[in-house]
């Protein structure tokens, strides 16, 4: 896999990433007390155990992950050299390059039409002739 694909399936693991950690904190974060006069609710265990307190810390180590071994694949991208003037140059030879070939393509597809026309030119002679011939006399 190149590394573009590499970065861009990074990037979703992150955003994935972050969305479920923002959604987790949303529905397991215990209630606001609304005055002091109610007592502090309980701390309820989510689904694998642990304590909303110890959530975020598990969720902020994936997301420091995903993060790092993004920067990984960014830092080992090609460098480009000679600047953009170089990148404009190179960019208008490949333009140029593509021009030729797409010329060449379009005299071969011209000539792959004019040959379908012939051949099915010849094919209707053929076939009007197979249709006029005179069945033979049986005696």
């Amino acid at each position: 896999m190149d590394i573009i694909s590499q970065l861009q399936e990074q990037v979703n693991l992150i955003a994935n990433l972050a969305f479920n950690t923002i959604g987790t904190l949303q529905r397991d974060a215990p209630p606001n007390r609304i005055s002091p006069n109610y007592p502090e609710p309980p701390a309820q265990p989510t689904e694998d155990g642990t304590t909303f307190s110890e959530q975020p810390k598990l969720m902020s180590t994936g997301l420091v992950k995903a993060a790092k071994q993004f920067d990984a694949l960014v830092a080992a991208l090609p460098i480009a050299e000679g600047g953009e003037e170089a990148q404009l140059k190179r960019i208008a030879e490949l333009q140029a390059e593509n021009d030729a070939i797409g010329q060449e393509l379009q005299k071969q597809l011209e000539a792959a039409e004019k040959e379908l026309h012939q051949v099915q030119e010849l094919f209707s002679q053929a076939s009007d002739n197979c249709l006029n011939l005179k069945k033979p006399d049986v005696n």
